[in-house]
């Protein structure tokens, strides 16, 4: 079977209508989103109601339950914080509900292999693990969920990884990549082989940095989406 995997869309429409055409040009069966549906971007309305029409299952990111729930202590300054407050204030209550509504893990099973998937690391969205670190901190993960592949959204990079008989990945971002280059970030499984393929999809910026500008959100996200990188003296 042919699972798309995609996270981070960070409200961002253009580029989450783009990687779902482009997964569907992939003949993909499924499709699974990382988490982080919202913030930074100026579609979160939008974001949420696209993949309810589309029915897709997703999990928790950090910014979904940033933006959901009054969490204890403060955000570090940066872009992110300067979005969360005009984030929150664009939701319905329902849409609100529905990040709530979303789990911290994805457990299924695809012709005996089985496959999970956390925002960040297990049990903690806010947190991120060094795909490339030594196996032996990703061994115990496979083998503590008896998985044979665990997805980790939330880097904003593409990777994947073979560690022993599993695999290890993240999907890099479709809403706010950080590979280096502009487009949204998607990815394919093969649940029978293992064999993983990245895409880079491109995407109008037109109406991104339209509404970007309109709502007067931070203008560094602009020279995000066009390069894939973070200004250094950002």
């Amino acid at each position: 079977m042919r699972l798309g995997v995609l996270s981070d869309i960070h409200a961002n429409l253009p580029a989450l209508e783009a990687a779902l055409e482009a997964l569907r040009g992939e003949g993909a069966d499924e499709v699974l989103v990382l988490g982080d549906l919202v913030g930074y971007g100026p579609h979160p309305k939008q974001v949420i109601r696209r993949l309810r029409e589309e029915g897709l299952p997703a999990i928790a990111g950090a910014w979904d339950l940033r933006v959901a729930y009054p969490l204890p202590g403060p955000l570090p300054e940066g872009v992110g914080k300067a979005t969360l407050a005009w984030t929150r204030s664009q939701l319905s209550e329902k849409e609100l509900d529905y990040l709530r509504s979303l789990r911290l893990s994805h457990r299924k099973v695809y012709g005996g292999k089985r496959l999970v998937a956390f925002h960040g690391t297990p049990g903690n969205p806010e947190s991120h693990l060094d795909l490339l670190g030594p196996a032996n901190q990703l061994v115990p993960l496979l083998e503590q969920y008896r998985a044979a592949v665990l997805l980790l959204g939330g880097r904003h990079l593409p990777l994947s990884r073979r560690v022993g008989m599993g695999l290890v990945a993240d999907p890099g971002s479709v809403g706010l990549s950080l590979s280096g280059e502009p487009g949204a970030d998607a990815m394919i499984l093969d649940t029978e082989t293992l064999e993983v393929r990245f895409l880079k999809v491109p995407y109008d910026l037109g109406p991104l940095i339209f509404d970007l500008r309109a709502w007067g959100l931070p203008p560094v996200l602009e020279r995000v989406y066009r390069t894939g990188r973070f200004p250094e003296e950002e």
